[in-house]
């Protein structure tokens, strides 16, 4: 453009800066958008968009707070006349950006955006929003410090921050995204949450009726549900239920007989002396000794068992350990480690967490007899409790953990083997919902909205604003994919 010709530029940057939607005598939106391209992290392809910042207020009950950068993209409709209502995805963790889970599944998305446009903004402390970031090594993320240690740990992340965590919670969050709709000049919005998104979604809902026209949970937190306590028993639930599926395979029981005393004789010996591997770096190919001890077992297994591809792995894998080859798991749990650093910010993640679940810990009951019969055990719960010992709890709304009571149509959508949040939570999500369908995909891990058919059920629920009339029966014929017999591929 620095060739051009000084009066054109200038019309170009305002043709730029159109807003990406208004409606019909709606005041002109607040929020200018130019064009960007949006991705799930460094080095991947981009996705084309419109871009802004959406300047919000630390405390949003002091205008005169700091004044926080909100990072927003629209990705416009296919159709030139797009409906008024956009979707708008929110990304779970918490503490994931939303632009980069969309720009990473946006394929499960298409039927929406055919007609709708798609609406991200990186919740605050997230992403490009004001991120709330602290460096934490690896012992750190998989639970290898003591109590000491992690206190220690988090008060540094507490004194590195660029914020104040009390204002890093869902009750704020909410705020910030009902200031994006008006900013944007949207009637309502239509919500999809994914994991902890299906929080914050709940919750806009339970704020801004008004503003909401439909509402899809996939992988529910039910507002009841303190997480925490229950993961190494839901991650239990899911790696029997693997188990029991191999077992019920010929092929897989006939190559695996014994996988799951096997599990539980490689728990035992990686507890009481953890490998040390010689590999390569899966991410820098550097050749480095990495740590390979029950716990980064547990971490590997319990990241695998979310997704029915990559489940078709783990008997082969825990077979390999057993006998000595402890790499190919050992590669996962440091590809794990180091994703989980990048894609999460841990500030804003624990600003949730120690307001949201931790206080309720102890309301949910679970025994500590309990989780030391899991494979994961009570490490992190250990490590949350830590935590939050010392991190500031924040602004948590009135009723925050009661169910939702509303008529607007939800979509529910869970994996019958998911090993974080179970179709229970689901269950429990939608007990006071009048308008509300529950669909679960057997065999299904976290997260259905990439699945099979269901980006087509989602697209028609949004399209129709109705539980009634959806094709549901696709459902069944979502599958699991065969295990693998060895490295490679799967059985028939």
């Amino acid at each position: 453009m620095k060739n051009c010709p000084a009066v054109a530029a200038t019309l170009l940057a305002l043709m730029a800066m159109t807003p990406a939607h208004a409606q019909d005598g709606d005041p002109s939106p607040a929020l200018d958008l130019t064009d960007c391209r949006i991705r799930a992290a460094e080095g991947f392809p981009g996705i084309k968009a419109r871009c802004g910042t959406l300047m919000r207020p630390e405390n949003p009950a002091d205008p005169d707070s700091p004044l926080l950068e909100l990072f927003v993209a629209v990705v416009p409709a296919l159709n030139l006349e797009p409906e008024s209502d956009p979707l708008v995805p929110i990304a779970g963790g918490p503490g994931q950006a939303s632009t980069e889970f969309y720009a990473a599944t946006a394929n499960a998305f298409e039927a929406v955006g055919r007609n709708r446009d798609i609406v991200l903004i990186d919740q605050r402390g997230t992403g490009r929003s004001a991120k709330m970031h602290c460096a934490a090594n690896n012992d750190f993320i998989e639970g290898r410090y003591s109590r000491e240690q992690t206190v220690a740990e988090t008060q540094a992340c507490l004194g590195s921050l660029p914020h104040d965590p009390r204002y890093f919670t869902t009750s704020v969050a909410v705020q910030d995204l009902e200031a994006l709709r008006v900013a944007l000049g949207y009637d309502k919005f239509n919500l999809y949450g994914i994991s902890y998104g299906t929080r914050v979604a709940q919750h806009f809902l339970r704020r801004y009726p008004d503003s909401t026209r439909t509402v899809v949970l996939d992988g529910v937190v039910a507002p009841q549900i303190a997480l925490g306590p229950g993961i190494a028993i839901d991650a239990q639930n899911a790696i029997d239920l693997i188990f029991n599926r191999c077992a019920e395979s010929v092929q897989c029981n006939e190559r695996f007989p014994a996988i799951r005393n096997d599990f539980r004789a490689l728990k035992t010996r990686l507890s009481s002396e953890p490998e040390v591997v010689v590999m390569a770096n899966p991410t820098s190919g550097q050749l480095e000794e990495i740590r390979f001890g029950d716990t980064e077992m547990a971490g590997a297994l319990r990241l695998l068992s979310y997704h029915p591809t990559s489940v078709a792995l783990m008997p082969l894998l825990i077979d390999e350990a057993v006998k000595g080859n402890y790499a190919p798991l050992a590669a996962q749990s440091a590809m794990i480690a180091e994703s989980m650093s990048d894609a999460l910010s841990i500030g804003m993640h624990n600003a949730v967490v120690c307001t949201e679940d931790a206080p309720y810990f102890e309301a949910e009951g679970v025994s500590r007899d309990a989780l030391d019969a899991t494979y994961i055990g009570p490490v992190n719960l250990d490590t949350l409790e830590a935590i939050c010992s010392v991190w500031p709890k924040g602004i948590l709304d009135e009723e925050f953990k009661a169910p939702v009571s509303s008529d607007i149509p939800v979509l529910l959508l869970s994996g019958d083997a998911d090993p974080v949040t179970p179709p229970s939570y689901g269950d429990l999500a939608a007990v006071a919902l009048g308008n509300a369908r529950h669909l679960t995909g057997r065999n299904q891990g976290h997260g259905q909205a990439p699945r099979g058919c269901v980006s087509d059920i989602i697209g028609d629920f949004v399209a129709t604003a109705s539980i009634d009339g959806l094709e549901t029966e696709c459902m069944e014929r979502l599958h699991a994919m065969p295990f693998f017999l060895d490295f490679s591929g799967p059985s028939p």
